[in-house]
């Protein structure tokens, strides 16, 4: 370790100030790094990765705090560092360099360009001494054999750019169930119908892939779809991917059976998964998914939100050096810790004297059973059950508060933020919680009035009172989407009214002349060698499948046929490749769902809304909007003022009479 520090001590970046004292000369992305390599005619080495990224750590530790490392990377190259998660528009384009050079992408990501950013070669995770031969072998190449590197960067540029290029297309016919169906019948022989999920290993959660189908098997009353969604949902909630003792999701579970998670815990992942398990609990009333919601707000309520309100990006796989000895427990403490019922908590959790996992005598936290199947077969109440299991965990959480914390990376991404502010209010009006509501809004008001840019636009991070990244169009995409759930809780004009500003200003800056698709990168963000946008669907649901979605709902809630017109010509581009990936498309495919089985606009009307709403929430209909006020300027309710209850339901811009009760709505809908 350097006793001097290099240009990331200013960095806002908890990765970037990780690396602020490695012998290595690194930069931040910046003009300064940038024209150091045009003046001294040097190659670029960009190293790309994130706070909690394990294989990361283990590129520091045996190379860039290496002093032999060092020397060879700052004499050859301007070496330039950085967080994927504060920029993604960088990673964007050399994932995609890297993936076409070598088939495969992942973090950490060294991508070696020239001075002007061009890429000519990168991988991944290279050993030291790979790494160094990498490292002398291309700066030869660039002395001796020039023209030949331009050459292949000239190549590799074009690739980039014309990857992922979406024709426009012209909708000729409605939508049917039979396209559906043509997405899903393949899709579903990658289901692992024994463990949940994907017939692979690692297995990812993949929140939206599961929204989908759950929406998708319960309009088209599909039982292969319903019981492989409600089996993963289960098997994830139950197994070691999920943590018992706080709550909350780790990023993925390195085997089949969602047993061995790769501890870190993504903001991204938990905001989406409480939406999803309290989604599923509306739809199924199972309790496990209504616990797994609840434990994981509690999470980010005691360990992740800022003072502002604000909710932290991550916390790392390490502690103390060692990937998830923060989770893990041996057989004696657990033990301790769970005296007098010690045998009936070991057979819950999974606990052995050997362990449960590769590491010896270590033991991941994991169940077989749901409450109601264990408690049945030991005999015992679920009360009983329960009221043991709680204190349990109580006393390990007490425990475990003791011990060396993994890394917390403590910058705020307004994406991110955006999709916990959205779980929590679904969750306030599936659980009919207050509090939830209290801490979305708190986060969506910081968010509007201290992360907006002079021109009312969006930064995308926050940390130690700063923002200093314009957004892109996933931040403005996934907030939109938050606020509009906001609108469904309270019914409040003004998240609408803040939606289409974002709308139009998200229409005029992200515009691409050439396609329905919205470009990644406003037209005032910085030039990179590339103008991407951000198609398929992945761990995070795509930007663009997100403002189509918000197109939709703004169309219809405003009345305005620009948004609706360019919402159809996003999804009609898109529709020819859905059905060849339906995983990679999901969040497409729920906006054709709901193109097929048409959005139910239900308005309300009188001075009953709060019991009204609150009856109506307690019924699982996926495909509604629902819009609700007494002095309302919308147009749905513009000329429906009335102060008995009516309730009107409309599709595709034809309303029924209004009726007076929910029930009798029901009987419309359905």
């Amino acid at each position: 370790m350097n006793n001097e520090p290099n240009h990331l001590i200013k960095a806002s970046s908890p990765y970037l100030l990780q690396h602020a004292y490695n012998p290595v000369n690194w930069y931040e992305w910046g003009d300064e790094a940038l024209q150091k390599a045009k003046a001294e005619n040097k190659l670029i080495l960009v190293s790309i990765g994130y706070s909690a990224c394990h294989w990361c750590h283990v590129m520091e530790r045996e190379s860039f705090e290496n002093h032999e490392v060092a020397e060879v990377m700052n004499q050859h190259y301007v070496c330039i560092k950085v967080d994927r998660e504060e920029r993604p528009d960088i990673d964007q384009i050399y994932m995609l360099a890297v993936q076409l050079m070598t088939g495969q992408g992942g973090w950490p990501l060294n991508c070696i360009c020239l001075p002007d950013q061009r890429p000519i070669y990168g991988g991944t995770y290279f050993g030291k001494s790979d790494w160094i031969n990498v490292l002398t072998s291309i700066a030869e190449m660039y002395q001796l054999e020039r023209e030949k590197t331009l050459q292949y960067a000239d190549r590799l540029t074009d690739g980039i750019r014309n990857a992922e290029k979406i024709i426009p297309n012209v909708k000729t016919a409605d939508y049917t169930i039979d396209d559906l169906k043509e997405i899903v019948e393949p899709w579903k022989r990658s289901f692992d119908m024994s463990q949940g999920g994907y017939n692979r290993s690692p297995k990812f959660p993949l929140p939206n892939n599961w929204q989908f189908l759950l929406r998708y098997s319960y309009l088209s009353h599909d039982n292969a779809t319903h019981v492989a969604t409600l089996l993963t949902l289960e098997k994830m909630a139950l197994g070691g991917i999920y943590d018992h003792i706080g709550g909350g999701f780790a990023r993925y579970s390195v085997d089949e059976r969602w047993h061995v998670p790769h501890f870190e815990k993504m903001m991204y992942d938990n905001g989406q998964l409480v939406s999803l398990y309290a989604e599923a609990y509306l739809a199924s009333q199972l309790p496990l998914f209504k616990q797994v919601a609840q434990e994981s707000i509690a999470w980010v309520q005691r360990e992740m939100t800022s003072p502002e309100g604000l909710f932290y990006a991550a916390l790392d796989a390490d502690s103390e050096g060692v990937e998830g000895k923060f989770y893990v427990w041996s057989a004696d403490e657990f033990e301790v810790l769970t005296e007098g019922d010690h045998l009936l908590m070991a057979a819950y959790f999974n606990v052995t004297e050997a362990g449960n996992w590769e590491e010896e005598e270590t033991n991941i936290l994991l169940r077989n059973k749901t409450d109601e199947e264990f408690a049945h077969a030991k005999g015992i109440t679920v009360e009983e059950l329960q009221s043991k299991v709680q204190l349990a965990k109580e006393r390990l959480l007490e425990q475990r508060n003791r011990r060396v914390r993994p890394g917390l990376d403590d910058k705020c991404l307004t994406a991110w933020n955006a999709m916990m502010i959205k779980g929590l209010a679904d969750s306030a009006n599936v659980f009919k919680e207050p509090v939830y509501y209290e801490m979305a809004k708190k986060a969506a008001d910081f968010i509007l009035t201290s992360l907006r840019t002079e021109n009312g636009g969006l930064y995308r991070n926050y940390k130690s009172g700063k923002a200093s990244i314009v957004g892109f169009l996933d931040d403005y995409a996934f907030l939109i989407e938050a606020l509009l759930a906001l609108y469904a809780v309270d019914f409040k004009e003004s998240w609408l009214l803040e939606a289409r500003k974002l709308t139009d200003q998200v229409l005029n800056d992200f515009n691409d002349n050439d396609s329905p698709m919205l470009f990644y990168t406003s037209a005032g963000s910085e030039a990179l060698i590339a103008r991407k946008h951000e198609i398929m669907d992945n761990v995070i649901p795509s930007s663009n499948s997100v403002m189509a979605q918000n197109l939709q709902v703004l169309g219809l809630m405003f009345d305005n046929d620009a948004y609706l017109e360019k919402a159809s010509a996003m999804l009609a581009a898109v529709k020819p490749q859905i059905k060849t990936y339906g995983s990679a498309y999901s969040n497409w495919a729920t906006q054709l769902l709901n193109e097929v089985y048409s959005l139910n606009e239900i308005a309300i009307t009188g001075n009953d809304l709060e019991s009204v709403t609150k009856e109506l929430n307690a019924v699982y209909i996926p495909n509604k909007v629902t819009i609700a006020g007494t002095n309302s300027t919308l147009p749905l309710l513009k000329d429906r003022q009335s102060l008995e209850t009516k309730i009107y339901i409309c599709r595709n811009k034809s309303c029924q009479l209004p009726v007076n009760t929910v029930e009798e709505a029901i009987k419309l809908i359905n």
